[in-house]
């Protein structure tokens, strides 16, 4: 199917590995051009020759710890133009509300939440002055089925899908659309971790952590192409009448009790 999206410039946050190495592939295989942000810098340059390996399109990279406001602010200035923005850079630890200290808590949400709302002022306006424009905020299920064991991502994934939800309902005024993406259990190296910190909490051994996984719907966790491919179709005309929604992508384990 055509996305009808080809020529399009993509900033992808978390782009080096997993989820937004996944969509940066899949944005260059519908014919976009691409922009991988991410701290790692080595980690980045091995994204982006595999893409340019397998998609004729361009590829950029910017190495930053978008944790900071100053290094945000930067990116903007060397890629003010973009047409989607995916937010997607975000590592909220795992763990109660005892386990997490504020000042952990806080740096968690510098990236992921207040990292999204402050990308998303920088690049609104531009696109809101050209009249045309996609936010994709990946968010996560954890903001629609909060858990104790994952209080801090919860209560983060939550506000962003009330920030998704506003702002995609005025942007579409200014021809944008925002729309988020709640992927469920999604095998990356995320999951690994989050399922080892569950596994610390419940039964105080971080080895048992595959059984956090067992019992999924359709006995397997999420794919992160399949993630992707919803980012592009979200992002591109064949689903323009998309915004302020977020999407979930959990195979339905939220409704299993």
């Amino acid at each position: 199917m055509d996305m009808q999206i080809a020529g399009k410039r993509v900033l992808i946050t978390g782009g080096s590995k997993g989820i937004g190495q996944a969509c940066a592939h899949a944005f260059a295989e519908a014919g976009c051009d691409v922009v991988l942000a991410s701290r790692d810098a080595a980690a980045l340059e091995a994204a982006a020759a595999g893409i340019r390996a397998r998609h004729n399109v361009n590829v950029a990279i910017h190495a930053a710890d978008l944790a900071d406001a100053g290094a945000r602010q930067a990116m903007h200035a060397a890629f003010p133009q973009i047409d989607v923005l995916v937010n997607n850079a975000g590592a909220i630890p795992g763990g109660t509300v005892h386990d997490i200290s504020l000042e952990r808590w806080q740096q968690a949400w510098a990236l992921k939440v207040f990292g999204y709302i402050h990308l998303t002022q920088l690049y609104l306006p531009g696109m809101e002055a050209k009249q045309d424009g996609v936010i994709v905020n990946i968010i996560g299920m954890a903001g629609r089925a909060p858990r104790a064991d994952y209080i801090c991502g919860a209560a983060g994934n939550a506000s962003l899908i009330a920030f998704t939800a506003a702002l995609g309902g005025k942007a579409p005024d200014s021809n944008v659309r925002v729309v988020g993406i709640a992927p469920g259990a999604t095998m990356t190296e995320r999951i690994i971790t989050l399922s080892k910190s569950r596994a610390k909490t419940r039964w105080g051994d971080e080895s048992r952590w595959e059984e956090m996984l067992s019992g999924l719907p359709l006995g397997r966790a999420g794919k992160p192409e399949e993630i992707a491919d919803l980012a592009v179709f979200c992002a591109s005309p064949r689903g323009g009448y998309l915004s302020g929604t977020t999407i979930e992508v959990d195979a339905g384990a939220q409704y299993r009790g």
